[in-house]
Parts: structure tokens; sequence; C-alpha cells
């Protein structure tokens, strides 16, 4: 998963993201959707190191310095499997959110904040994942800031729950 791909000025087409993936010899490359998003099969790959890799191969071939997030076939089972909020799934899959993060997310700060925070919003920490429930949109919550604060990462990238179980029944 690619960070703020074809947001504003940060254009890719999916076939220069295929084509660049290609390059570095993995197989079985297909783009989902037009929002940076690539399966492939890398038997005996790490993830970090497949991370640096596309966002090195990607810059060269495109000059787009992009944060590249990888999810192992099981990682992605996992993660949908640990969804805390499945009501939000099932009612409003749009409306759920999933941040990935290099490192785990601190369940404690985020658990803080939102017994502090006085929106409708719903946020849970699970392993290197931040599921939050939008009920009524991301465009007017006011837990953007505070949750960036909480988590201490400034490098996430983020999926709704749909783009979520499209990139898991790709793999």
């Amino acid at each position: 998963m690619l960070r703020g791909i074809n947001l504003g000025k940060r254009q890719l087409k999916s076939v220069e993201l295929k084509a660049v993936v290609e390059g570095l010899g993995f197989t079985d490359v297909r783009t989902l959707l037009a929002s940076g998003n690539v399966v492939f099969t890398a038997p005996d790959a790490k993830a970090d190191l497949l991370e640096s890799q596309i966002h090195d191969a990607l810059a060269q071939a495109t000059g787009l310095k992009s944060e590249i997030f990888v999810r192992t076939p099981e990682d992605m089972a996992a993660l949908v499997a640990a969804n805390p909020f499945t009501e939000a799934a099932r009612d409003r899959p749009s409306f759920l959110v999933v941040t990935f993060h290099r490192k785990p997310v601190d369940a404690d700060a985020v658990d803080a904040l939102m017994t502090d925070h006085d929106g409708p919003e719903r946020a849970r920490a699970i392993d290197r994942e931040l599921y939050i429930d939008f009920p009524e949109g991301q465009a007017r919550s006011t837990l953007h800031a505070p949750l960036g604060k909480a988590t201490r990462d400034p490098v996430t990238t983020a999926r709704n729950w749909n783009t979520v179980l499209k990139i898991r029944d790709a793999l």
C-alpha cells in the first residue's frame, strides 16, 4: 500500500506502479483500485526490505517518493479477523478506517485519548493497525489531530474497510 497516491498532485497510474513492481522481479503483480494498492508474489522476502526496495524503485522510475506499507496475506487475514468494530464493518464499511503503521501502535495512549474524547468516533489499536469508526464520516471529525499525537507516528497510510477487504481477497 502506497501512502497518499492519487491525492492532489501525487498522481501515479496503475500501469506505472505495476511495471515498477514487475521490474523488481516479483510475480503475479496486480493493482487494486487507483489508490496505490498492489499485490504480488515475493517468496521468502521480508516486509521491511520490500518496502525499501519498492520505495527506491518507484522513486527512480517515476520520481515519486511515497511511503510503502507491506502486509502478507496472513497479516491481512489476521487484521480483518481482529476488527473490533464488526457492526461498523457490516453497516457502514466506508466509514470504518484502518491506519497502517510500521510499529505497534500504543494501545494505552489510544485508549486514554478515547476516554477523554467527546465525539461519536471510536478507535482501537491492535498491533500495527489502528481501527477507527467514523459513524458521521471523517470530514467533520475532530479526532484526526489527537490520534496523530497519541500514536506518535507521522508515517501511516489508511484504507477504508471496503478496500481492506478487497486487498485481503486479492492475496
